[in-house]
């Protein structure tokens, strides 16, 4: 071969090679990947924001598919979320913890010392009193807690399937949070009805009254959502809206029986062919979050010596029915 073609034939198997452009880290690190979410993981990553999920090591050697993600309108779409793990911590921006209440601290205390005091922590779960753990455990993090409403199930190995959409309210639990409106606003992106709300407590608390009457009573008699709003629960409702009532009122907190009646009935009618988490869990075999929903609200009516016969006997019966 001549000298000129051979090195013309060189040239064109040498070209150099282009270099891929770094990746800012994802926006988002989402820690707890059951159903709800694996939904929010999936409707963010489809509004154009960037996310991880963060996993425990023992999942390294674990298959790591594409989430199959089926939305509100019945379409199938298979995303390629990035996993991450414990020693990839510096790779965090913003931390939303979606994890069942009781498993909040243990989830989170593998990145004690190790997560920036700079990444804001987003605690969204059943229940109430878990804040307060974290916030001694990452003094330094912006920390902000809310409430959801959105229907989720898990339908396999990183398979989910959005049931419901709903409201989405975040807000400030320390001072450092404050400055952390724009959150509220990505959410929004994501998930169409998202808010900021600086004095969430209000509506922690409304969420938790609702969970204390349909979680342990559908659980309890094994009954979709919707049958709550049936008249055989209508005396039950009602003593649970007025113990409910009473606390609330005593912790300084607007709250009327009625409304809270009628709130907990318009969940259950929106999301009347909906398992409450509580039956799920009980039907699994799984540790319920009773601790985090009644037992919070047995705690604060005792230290306000209130009387709350009925969600007492709820929660005992959850109890038993759990050992």
């Amino acid at each position: 071969m001549p000298e000129d073609a051979s090195r013309r034939l060189d040239n064109e198997y040498m070209m150099p090679l282009r270099k891929t452009p770094l990746l800012p880290p994802p926006l988002w690190t989402l820690l707890g990947c059951g159903a709800l979410g694996g939904v929010f993981a999936s409707l963010l990553e489809q509004s154009g924001q960037r996310v991880q999920v963060l996993l425990r090591d023992a999942q390294r050697s674990r298959l790591h598919p594409d989430f199959d993600f089926i939305a509100l309108d019945s379409s199938h779409h298979l995303l390629g979320i990035t996993r991450c793990f414990t020693d990839q911590v510096a790779s965090v921006r913003r931390l939303l913890v979606m994890t069942k209440a009781h498993q909040v601290i243990t989830a989170l205390t593998p990145l004690v010392g190790k997560l920036s005091p700079a990444v804001p922590i987003v605690l969204l779960h059943n229940g109430m009193g878990v804040a307060e753990q974290v916030a001694r455990l990452f003094p330094d993090n912006p920390l902000l807690v809310g409430v959801t409403n959105h229907g989720a199930m898990r339908c396999g190995h990183f398979a989910y399937r959005h049931t419901g959409k709903g409201e989405t309210w975040v807000g400030p639990f320390n001072d450092a949070a404050k400055a952390y409106q724009n959150l509220a606003e990505d959410l929004a992106r994501a998930l169409g009805d998202a808010g900021w709300d600086e004095d969430i407590r209000q509506r922690q608390w409304q969420k938790l009254a609702i969970n204390c009457m349909v979680n342990p009573l559908t659980a309890l008699h094994k009954v979709k959502n919707g049958e709550l709003a049936t008249p055989r629960f209508a005396d039950a409702l009602d003593q649970l809206s007025v113990e409910l009532c009473d606390v609330m009122q005593a912790e300084g907190l607007h709250a009327s029986a009625e409304e809270l009646k009628r709130r907990t009935i318009t969940v259950c009618e929106l999301t009347a062919d909906n398992y409450s988490s509580m039956l799920q869990d009980m039907e699994a075999g799984r540790l319920t979050e009773i601790e985090s929903i009644t037992g919070f609200l047995l705690a604060r009516a005792d230290a306000h010596d209130i009387a709350v016969p009925v969600n007492r006997s709820l929660y005992h019966a959850i109890k038993e029915k759990q050992a």
